[in-house]
């Protein structure tokens, strides 16, 4: 026992960090490539060492091993034996369950007929009867899994490489299973507690010359940061069996784009990426130019407003899942087929709708990396990320890449605000939707902004919030352009320049901005109101002013007092907590309050 020490690790797998222990830091930082935030109040931050986050740490080359250590070096008191033991077990099923690909010598002296026809199945091979037993009698082994005798030697690999060796308790212990249910299985099974090590190897797609610049096109140097070339070895591996797919966590800012362009270079093959919106098309379009060899005649877009393939293709999440009919087919999955497709780049995987998780099940056998700055999804679908476009295979903390100068100094404000009391009667009488709106838009907000407006004359300032009507009255009084849903593609690609630029110094923007949307000089955000309690939004609005500049980022919320938009800022808040984050809380009558806290610390001095 060292009582000097910042973590308590309790029986049901809790982790309480003191936050003023002298090593709560180092512990924070520790915890995060195993462990999950779930509650970060003042004191002491919980943790939950969860399956998913034990698996996601195996597939990424964490150990067992290492967080039990981790969990020793940091404890204030003894780590209770149990808690040991579930670690040990939990993570050990990564690697229990294989899938590998037909035998070599099944293949060998056929004909092509019968070399197809083997090709056609894939084998699930595990070294324990116990697993064998249990899986054979799921309904997943039932509906999907044909029990065998695995009869190779060992399974073929990709080129000139192998599979891992199928050992003997492995081909005692064997199903087969039809290729098209690949990703359907690993679902399934995933859901069941065993996650499959899929060891089989991804097919070569079409060849592409592509290769990084030295120099971009408008003539700067451009030099890979050490962590994106790590970021995109780890997807690609040695190209053998069980490389080429994963999920790369990295901050905004960071240059996941980069990684993805790079990942690009090591295959040199044809690649589609899909994004979140059509600003977010032209970006990649415009950094594929900018630092690769491609050329703007090899790259297409496929949008709602133009539908055209070429070697690399970009488009967008929502022309994918556009259909005619409520409940008819998506005409357009069919672009994952319409060329043979090397690699598949999912931007901001994190958003990925649930209709696109119905063709990452079927196209498991193309290579593809997933980019996300948080792999939280509020619909609890962190699962099928991790089995269909793959496990996390590397990131960074984020306040790791800020004390190394790869992306900005930010610091975050909660200012909290009387409810108005015109809307307190209304506000107590209503439902929690309702609640949360009334509290979102507070009439008292908007002379807050002006002032925090006004006493920032040398930021570039991003106004964010949720509801349309609020943004439209925030936008005549400050005399800003704004963005939304509604805004014309052409006019929201201009806006963003001109933002860029310095024409415009503040922008009004709704939700359409949370993702991949470059805005390297924004260096203050304001957020009027959000989607109820959503991690992965607020960081992603940090994100917006996280790019590298030499002011300290300021990122400001706007909460009503005493009403759900706290608990709601509250659990918003988890993520960033876990990444080191503190938020600095003012309590304010009027806005002219505010003159106060700025002066004291010393923002509008400029």
């Amino acid at each position: 026992m060292n009582y000097t020490n910042p973590l308590i690790v309790q029986s049901d797998r809790t982790l309480l960090l003191d936050v003023h222990a002298p090593l709560a830091e180092d512990c924070r930082n520790a915890l995060i490539p195993f462990a999950e935030l779930e509650r970060s109040p003042e004191h002491l931050h919980t943790y939950r060492l969860t399956p998913l986050s034990l698996w996601n740490a195996s597939s990424a080359g964490f150990t067992p091993d290492d967080a039990i250590k981790v969990l020793n070096d940091y404890a204030r008191y003894d780590v209770p034996q149990s808690v040991e033991v579930w670690i040990r077990e939990t993570a050990g099923r990564f690697g229990k369950l294989r899938l590998v690909p037909a035998p070599s010598d099944i293949s060998d002296g056929q004909n092509e007929d019968e070399k197809s026809a083997k090709e056609e199945f894939l084998y699930l091979v595990t070294a324990s009867p116990l697993v064998y037993k249990e899986i054979a009698a799921s309904v997943v082994g039932r509906k999907y899994l044909i029990p065998c005798e695995y009869e190779g030697s060992e399974p073929t690999g990709g080129g000139s490489e192998k599979s891992p060796l199928v050992t003997d308790s492995e081909k005692q212990h064997c199903f087969r299973l039809n290729l098209t249910d690949r990703g359907t299985i690993k679902q399934a099974l995933l859901q069941m507690g065993w996650p499959v090590k899929d060891d089989v190897p991804l097919l070569d797609g079409e060849p592409l010359e592509v290769s990084l610049r030295e120099k971009t096109l408008s003539g700067r140097d451009f030099i890979l940061r050490q962590y994106q070339k790590e970021a995109a070895q780890a997807i690609v591996g040695n190209k053998g069996p069980g490389t080429g797919f994963g999920t790369i966590v990295l901050p905004c800012g960071a240059g996941k784009t980069i990684v993805g362009m790079t990942v690009m270079d090591l295959l040199k093959t044809s690649t589609l990426i899909v994004t979140t919106n059509i600003s977010a098309v032209h970006q990649w379009i415009d950094e594929l130019v900018d630092k690769t060899t491609l050329t703007r005649d090899e790259i297409a877009e496929y949008t709602g407003e133009n539908k055209t393939i070429k070697p690399v293709t970009v488009a967008t999440y929502q022309i994918l899942t556009w259909r005619p009919e409520k409940d008819g087919p998506y005409p357009h999955f069919a672009l994952f087929r319409k060329r043979n497709w090397g690699l598949i780049i999912y931007d901001e995987v994190h958003t990925l709708p649930a209709p696109v998780f119905r063709v990452a099940a079927e196209i498991q056998a193309i290579r593809r990396v997933g980019l996300t700055a948080t792999l939280v999804r509020e619909d609890g679908c962190e699962g099928h990320v991790f089995s269909l476009v793959g496990p996390k295979r590397y990131d960074v903390p984020w306040k790791d890449l800020e004390s190394s100068g790869f992306i900005a100094t930010a610091e975050c404000i909660e200012v909290r605000i009387d409810l108005d009391e015109q809307k307190e009667i209304e506000y107590a009488v209503a439902d929690l939707r309702k609640k949360h709106r009334i509290a979102s838009e507070n009439p008292k907000k908007p002379d807050f902004v002006k002032k925090l407006v006004e006493a920032s004359p040398s930021d570039k300032i991003l106004v964010i919030g949720q509801y349309l009507s609020q943004l439209d009255e925030l936008s005549k009084m400050l005399g800003c352009p704004i963005i939304t849903g509604k805004t014309p593609n052409e006019e929201r690609d201009k806006i963003y320049a001109d933002f860029r630029s310095g024409k415009i110094k503040v922008l009004v923007v709704s939700k359409v901005a949370n993702f991949a949307i470059d805005l390297p000089d924004a260096s203050m955000a304001i957020q009027v109101s959000g989607t109820f309690g959503s991690r992965q939004e607020e960081a992603q609005r940090l994100g917006r002013i996280l790019r590298p500049k030499e002011r300290k980022s300021r990122f400001f919320t706007l909460i009503t007092r005493n009403t759900v938009e706290e608990e709601f800022g509250a659990n918003r808040q988890k993520f960033l907590a876990e990444q080191g984050y503190q938020y600095k809380l003012w309590r304010c009558k009027e806005a002219g309050d505010l003159g106060d806290f700025l002066e004291n610390e010393q923002f509008c001095l400029n």
